[in-house]
């Protein structure tokens, strides 16, 4: 928000003495056309040869004060005023002269007297508007420029005043989120000035930061009614369309809003526009074209913040995080007040999984900009992590072999730090066959920890014992799942783990009591151009002296962003060491190929009291043996409402007839419900 400064105040004329009117006149025309040099040195001339003059005195502090030299000229008003104490005209440029030298306070006090000596002067009236103004003391001060207008009605320094009034107490408003009387003073502002385009792009910003896009974009369409207003309207509305998930449409506002740059167009307003379109390339993921426009950048703007934001950002969207990291320690070395240096600072620590220095860039960001709601998101954002989570679920299923089950699954995260996490989770299945009139259920605790040992690596570790009762035995086995989480490289994920249970999809299973001991590699490669590719190999042995291979691939597209639509291509293999068919499935060979799709509204960047959603549809065909090929379907979803920014449930549902590793040649349907809560609103540890 600009900073109200201080009006050059016309009354100074009215000190001309007749003597001297003529003699002074060129120095008077100076000051009035904004020449101070010029003024400061002709006065001075005057000075040299009438010292005492109070004329010469007062113009020749005026010009010094207004070309800069605030201190020397408030020696010169001081010293005028122990001359001429009670001289008012002396006393109002005294005043000025504080605010030239930002002592508002002093100013404060000093005015408050001025106007009680002349309630009727204008320039008193408003140089304390002005005063209040800069201590943001935004009430009193419309109470005092409206005191000024009233003296002098519509006079044009008032009213740029009062415009700086309102535009400084709506950004106060909008700071304290009362968004609702920032708002109303933004309109009362337009009332005041028309479509003025300071206060039309502080508008249209705070509807950006209420997330009411549809209002921003009619502020921004109505700020380019005026032809001189296109390229900061077009800006605007880029900015807009991104918002709303349109980066195409983005782009092509961006770029006409290019087009529109001239020669002689004012230099904040291209480097603006630049930068939208730099940032619309990256939001497109055209990033060979944004990184030649930032290279040219760097040539000629080399240590420029706002060119290293850029590269910053982009960098970012390349997953380049050391290299993003360099840049923003760059912009803080030049400006340690930017609010995209701390800001951006922190995300790229965050992707870099140094969370606690992430913490410490975003408080940063608070120290300069008071509650500033992208630096409080991210701090949110951050405490959800680490606040102390339970997640529930509970679900039926059934098949076509008549097996039926319920089960409820909970766990419980529960973070001492940003590294280390408590984990624990409770496990309960009940199953039975209509047929066969078997009935068993089990029950499954575990406690176990993760630990962050380095910013790329994660060991999660968890030991329990699940109890099983069913119409022949009754048992207990201990359960484990120990695992790494690596991150090699940009891009890439890899999970290395061990995990033991036991097999509980029905009943016949359970009481058979067959321990699996599954050695497991995840491996996730990511892509800048929407292309992704995971594979899962899985070793399986089993205390009947069994042992299973398992192969899963998946070759996959990103088609939009948001919300997230992909297609792809999976395929399977599974081989088992023995053959045992009337056990359970366990094919010499097994393979299945399908292609999905897959549409997701993520629950994380869904906003409180909105709706989430995701919907899987797969078709394929599947080979067991030398068995004739089948074809097969999955569909599966999930519809849910976030009640919070701590508390979601959601419905889910699946439908598939791909064969698994119990059964062959059956459709099996599962229906739940589950329920995610934040415990705490932020992290025990930052309490």
């Amino acid at each position: 928000m600009k900073t109200l400064k201080s009006l050059i105040y016309p009354f100074f004329l009215l000190l001309v003495i007749s003597s001297h009117a003529q003699d002074m006149q060129d120095g008077f025309t100076y000051l009035e056309t904004g020449q101070y040099t010029k003024a400061e040195l002709f006065f001075n001339t005057i000075l040299n040869d009438y010292p005492n003059n109070k004329t010469a005195r007062l113009c020749y502090g005026r010009a010094i004060g207004l070309n800069g030299k605030t201190a020397k000229a408030n020696t010169i008003f001081s010293q005028l005023l122990k001359d001429y104490p009670a001289d008012f005209e002396v006393k109002l440029n005294y005043g000025e002269s504080l605010l030239w030298n930002q002592q508002f306070h002093k100013a404060k006090a000093y005015y408050s007297n001025l106007v009680k000596e002349a309630p009727k002067s204008f320039p008193a009236l408003l140089g304390y508007a002005n005063t209040l103004s800069n201590l943001k003391e935004y009430q009193q001060a419309l109470i005092y420029i409206d005191k000024a207008l009233a003296v002098s009605p519509r006079n044009p320094n008032a009213l740029n005043s009062k415009k700086y009034i309102y535009l400084g107490f709506a950004y106060k408003k909008q700071q304290e989120q009362d968004y609702t009387e920032a708002e109303f003073l933004l309109i009362k502002n337009l009332e005041l000035l028309g479509d003025d385009k300071e206060t039309l792009l502080n508008l249209a910003n705070l509807y950006l930061i209420k997330n009411e896009l549809e209002s921003a974009k009619g502020v921004y369409n109505r700020l380019a009614k005026n032809p001189n207003n296109q390229i900061e309207a077009l800006n605007g509305l880029s900015l807009v369309a991104h918002l709303n998930s349109k980066d195409k449409k983005a782009l092509q506002l961006s770029h006409n809003a290019q087009s529109l740059i001239e020669t002689n167009s004012a230099q904040t307003l291209k480097q603006q526009t630049t930068e939208r379109y730099i940032q619309a390339l990256i939001w497109n993921k055209k990033y060979k074209p944004a990184q030649r426009l930032i290279d040219t950048l760097m040539t000629e703007f080399s240590n420029a913040n706002w060119v290293l934001a850029l590269r910053a950002t982009l960098n970012i969207y390349k997953s380049n995080f050391k290299k993003s990291l360099e840049d923003y320690n760059r912009i803080l070395a030049n400006d340690s007040t930017s609010f995209d240096g701390n800001l951006g600072k922190a995300n790229a620590l965050k992707a870099l999984g140094r969370y606690d220095d992430a913490y410490v860039s975003a408080e940063n960001t608070l120290k300069f900009y008071d509650n500033q709601k992208d630096a409080v998101n991210f701090i949110n954002e951050l405490n959800a992590n680490f606040s102390p989570a339970l997640n529930s679920r509970a679900a039926y299923s059934f098949d076509n072999g008549e097996n039926q089950a319920f089960a409820f699954q909970t766990s419980v995260s529960y973070p001492l730090s940003t590294r280390l996490k408590l984990l624990g989770q409770y496990n309960y299945r009940t199953t039975n066959n209509t047929i066969t009139k078997n009935n068993a259920y089990s029950n499954a605790a575990a406690f176990g920890l993760s630990y962050q040992m380095l910013d790329n690596l994660i060991f999660k570790g968890t030991i329990g014992l699940t109890s099983a009762k069913t119409e022949t035995n009754d048992y207990n086995q201990l359960i484990t799942d120990v695992s790494v989480h690596i991150k090699p490289f940009k891009l890439q994920n890899l999970d290395l783990g061990y995990k033991r249970g036991v097999q509980s999809f029905n009943a016949d299973l359970l009481d058979r009591e067959i321990v699996q001991n599954n050695y497991y590699v995840n491996y996730n490669l990511s892509s800048n151009f929407n292309l992704g590719w995971f594979t899962q190999y899985i070793y399986t042995s089993q205390n009947d002296r069994n042992a299973r291979n398992l192969l899963f691939t998946s070759l996959y597209y990103n088609i939009l962003a948001k919300p997230s639509l992909k297609v792809g291509f999976n395929y399977q293999y599974i081989a088992f060491k023995e053959q045992v068919p009337n056990i359970y499935f366990s094919p010499e060979s097994f393979q299945a190929a399908e292609v999905f799709l897959n549409l997701v509204k993520d629950e994380n960047t869904t906003k409180p009291k909105q709706w989430f959603y995701e919907l899987t549809a797969a078709t394929g065909l599947q080979y067991i043996d030398n068995g004739e090929r089948q074809s097969t379907y999955r569909f599966q979803g999930k519809l849910g409402y976030k009640f919070s920014e701590r508390t979601m449930l959601n419905l889910f549902g699946t439908r598939s007839n791909i064969a698994s590793a119990t059964a062959a040649g059956f459709t099996f349907t599962e229906i739940g419900l589950r329920f995610k809560w934040y415990i705490l609103d932020k992290p025990l540890f930052k309490n």
